[in-house]
This record gives C-alpha cells, sequence and structure tokens, in this order.
C-alpha cells in the first residue's frame, strides 16, 4: 500500500495525522474561550 515497506514510517505517518487531529480538536474545543 503506497509502496512504504517500511512500518516506522507509517508509524509516523499515523501520528502525524494523530496530532494534526488532535491540535484541530482541541482548537475546536477552546476557540474563543477566555481563560
Amino acid at each position: 500500500m503506497l509502496n512504504l515497506p517500511d512500518p516506522q514510517i507509517w508509524l509516523a505517518y499515523i501520528l502525524c495525522i494523530g496530532a494534526s487531529l488532535l491540535c484541530i480538536v482541541y482548537g475546536t474545543i477552546n476557540w474563543n474561550s477566555d481563560k
């Protein structure tokens, strides 16, 4: 699949996508909140 045989590269892709989704969710929840 996508010609990436090394599982460490897949792990890096998955972690990057997961971190991006986490940042989007955190930003959406805390949008315009006063702290």
